[in-house]
């Protein structure tokens, strides 16, 4: 940011110290001002007169009435230029005062509507210069009187110009959030009406497809040892249906994918099998890690299965990442009852090689952990977790480190007795 712009947020979280330094140099102006003599015999000079005491108090007061001017703008007005016209009425020679009521209106314009304004405006300014021409030993038209005439104009104009700025700038910052909320609004909506589309379209392909196999294995089945042809027949049919069936899925998924993603991989879905594997490429990049594999069964849901994999390799990144260069990681992998549980616990310090916290920039923890893989990160584990019925739980360790905590249930999610999720 530049010089120019941290002194105008400064001022704008300032506004009484700009209001007490503006009326400091008001009264410095006035003072100066009234020491100038424009009539003297060779012309105007300077120097040549000082203002008496009721002069030097008028300054003072309409100065420090300025200071009030945002709070209070149109009591402001008055207190000036009440010290103006007993100035114009009593002084001799005159002091300008009136530089304060000229500041003054300007504030009322600023912060008032058009038509307020040029009938506060025009009140002033015949009032001042009406008596500035209607008293003194001066000519109605010298050059002092028509001067308070063209400064109380100008002021009234700049103010309404400066508050139809404003107005303008303000109109359109609102447009462009409006717009914004506007667009996000309608990409959230066609996104929520997409996958409406996409869940009807998987329902229609599973119900249908699904339906038939159950009803033609029935069939062969019931036929097998009887009538083997007819079984043959039955089976055919389930082949076919199971391959449309995988087909339209394909075709429907597929819609998901970005222009430039890679392909499906062809090979099985890593799971527990492959944990072994899966610590050993963390161990050969330097991280310590022990593994405590229980006897969690070898029939594992594949979505269950595939789950548990994703969280051990998301956390171990998240170690190797954040936890510190001296850090040890601990796998535990058990059956409790119909779940498994899943944790993953290190003693880091928290200080990464760049020197972040474990809770990086911050302090949010759950921020900086993240993985690189997919970009989900701590969040992508508990969405993962959560779609199967599951718990997950992240956070740091008492007496440091972090731990890394997920509960997948075996049996499949019931919605209802009888069917299932």
């Amino acid at each position: 940011m530049t010089t120019l712009g941290r002194g105008r947020c400064w001022a704008r979280a300032h506004p009484l110290a700009v209001d007490a330094a503006l009326a400091a140099v008001v009264l410095v102006c006035m003072v100066i001002g009234s020491f100038a003599e424009p009539y003297g015999e060779h012309g105007p000079t300077w120097g040549t007169r000082t203002s008496d005491a009721p002069s030097l108090l008028l300054m003072a007061l309409g100065a420090l009435a300025l200071v009030a001017r945002r709070r209070a703008p149109w009591c402001v007005l008055a207190v000036t230029c009440a010290a103006a016209i007993t100035e114009l009425l009593t002084g001799d020679p005159r002091a300008p005062v009136v530089l304060c009521a000229v500041i003054a209106l300007f504030t009322v314009a600023a912060t008032t509507d058009r038509s307020t304004t040029w009938r506060i405006g025009l009140v002033t300014i015949a009032g001042l210069t009406g008596v500035a021409m209607l008293s003194g030993p001066l000519p109605w038209y010298a050059q002092e009187n028509l001067g308070i005439f063209a400064w109380t104009g100008m002021a009234a104009a700049a103010g309404d110009a400066v508050r139809s700025r404003r107005a303008f700038v303000d109109a359109i910052r609102e447009r462009a959030e409006r717009a914004e909320r506007t667009r996000e609004e309608e990409a959230r909506r066609r996104v929520a009406e997409e996958r409406l589309r996409i869940a009807r379209d998987l329902h229609d392909v599973v119900a249908h497809h699904i339906a038939l196999v159950n009803v033609q294995a029935g069939v062969a089945a019931h036929v097998m040892d009887k009538r083997p042809d007819q079984a043959k027949e039955a089976l055919s049919h389930v082949r076919d249906a199971s391959r449309s069936a995988l087909n339209e899925l394909r075709a429907t998924v597929g819609l998901l994918r970005q222009t430039g993603d890679p392909e499906a991989p062809t090979e099985p879905a890593p799971g527990l099998h492959r944990l072994d594997e899966l610590v050993e490429t963390f161990r050969n990049a330097g991280l310590p890690v022990e593994v405590a594999l229980g006897q969690v069964g070898l029939e594992l849901p594949a979505a269950v299965d595939l789950a548990a994999f994703r969280v051990i390799q998301e956390a171990l990144t998240n170690v190797q990442k954040h936890a510190g260069r001296h850090a040890r990681a601990e796998v535990s992998v058990v059956r409790v009852g119909p779940n498994v549980e899943v944790t993953v616990i290190d003693g880091g310090p928290g200080h990464g090689e760049s020197g972040e916290g474990e809770g990086g920039e911050g302090g949010d923890v759950e921020g900086q952990r993240n993985t690189d893989g997919g970009g989900h990160g701590l969040l992508g584990m508990r969405e993962r977790v959560t779609a199967l019925g599951g718990n997950c739980s992240a956070g740091p360790r008492y007496g440091g480190g972090f731990r890394v905590h997920a509960i997948l249930p075996v049996a499949p999610v019931t919605t209802a007795k009888g069917g299932t999720a």
